[in-house]
């Protein structure tokens, strides 16, 4: 597993690190962003670490976690949070023309600028059709946006994907690459919405059984967390040789995907009138992405692993990024909302 003394040390290292950050007051908000670098870094120094060990196969176990992440994201999910739409049908209108028109033409365009190769443009395509990511409301939180907004552009895209992903796919796709669209309409039904109405219906229940919902949602929280950094460790352990061989050029290409995706979904909130959260928050959903599922797509559906390295690199510089806009945004309030006495700039659930 480890050749030699440098690459246990660079291990310990660097899951120290994470606990360091995770740890200390003053940074513990970006918590979560350090053990999903972690687990990359990790999983490419030693991918032994991540593959020799599962309990099922890598495609089972790699399903299983993104059930498990998306079970997590829909137990903090109410049926209000869907009739929130009648409330703020603009907002959620065009974060969702954002994030299924521009982020899926950002993948190929950007992919076709830096002449990646197929697969790896199937992976940045995937990533950019794919629903909002599940750490979308906590960032959003700490940016000082509209959560509530957060909450319901991210389970409306959620439940789009099975339309809209293999929509954006084969119009963008289907010269390169013979895909089955019947196939990965059923696989984001049973790895995504089912684990996410599941989720609802256990936070109904509950609601009814009068559990501390704190508790709950912080043990659900935690599992989420464990299951995402699975997720990235297992694609990058997968993947590490493509990685390396292109990874400077891969990780521009992502990195820019990120960095575009807040920049249009801002600006583009601004031309249409909308205000600062509002705007704020649509960035966000636009610019972070489920790289799960473009993974779990990638593997189980078109049976490219290669494919699955976009979203694997993806994961941990679009928490990273979020992390950061986050902060710089928390330090400008700015003109947050048009009613200052607005209840839907809350806490995450």
């Amino acid at each position: 597993m480890f050749d030699s003394i440098a690459p246990l040390l660079a291990v310990l290292i660097i899951v120290a690190t994470a606990i360091a950050i995770a740890l200390n007051r003053k940074t513990r908000t970006y918590g979560f962003a350090s053990w999903v670098v972690a687990s990359v870094l990790v999983a490419l120094i030693s991918p032994p670490l991540f593959l020799s060990y599962l309990p099922l196969s890598y495609k089972d176990t790699l399903t299983i976690l993104l059930q498990l992440a998306m079970f997590g994201m829909g137990a903090t999910l109410t049926l209000e949070d869907f009739a929130r739409i009648l409330k703020m049908p603009w907002g959620v209108l065009i974060g969702f023309v954002l994030q299924f028109l521009i982020m899926p033409f950002l993948g190929w365009g950007l992919s076709k600028l830096l002449g990646l190769p197929v697969d790896l443009t199937l992976g940045m395509i995937l990533l950019g059709a794919s629903p909002g990511g599940i750490s979308s409301n906590v960032v959003t939180y700490l940016a000082k946006g509209n959560v509530a907004l957060s909450v319901t552009m991210t389970a409306c895209s959620t439940m789009a994907a099975p339309i809209m992903t293999p929509l954006m796919v084969y119009l963008y796709a289907r010269e390169d690459v013979s895909i089955d669209y019947i196939a990965m309409f059923l696989n984001i039904l049973l790895t995504v919405v089912a684990p996410v109405v599941l989720g609802i219906i256990a936070n109904a229940l509950l609601t009814r059984w009068r559990v501390d919902p704190k508790r709950a949602e912080k043990v659900l929280a935690t599992i989420s967390m464990i299951a995402i950094c699975g997720i990235c460790g297992m694609i990058a352990a997968k993947s590490q040789q493509q990685v390396l061989q292109v990874g400077w050029i891969l990780l521009v290409a992502v990195t820019l995907h990120n960095l575009l995706g807040y920049l249009l979904g801002y600006w583009g909130s601004r031309l249409v009138g909308l205000h600062q959260a509002d705007c704020r928050t649509i960035a966000i959903e636009v610019g972070l992405q489920n790289g799960g599922l473009a993974a779990s797509l990638a593997t189980e559906v078109l049976k490219r692993d290669a494919a699955a390295i976009a979203p694997a690199l993806f994961a941990p510089i679009m928490n990273v990024t979020g992390s950061i806009l986050a902060t710089i945004w928390s330090r400008s309030p700015g003109m947050l909302t048009s009613d200052p006495t607005d209840p839907s700039i809350t806490e995450p659930k």
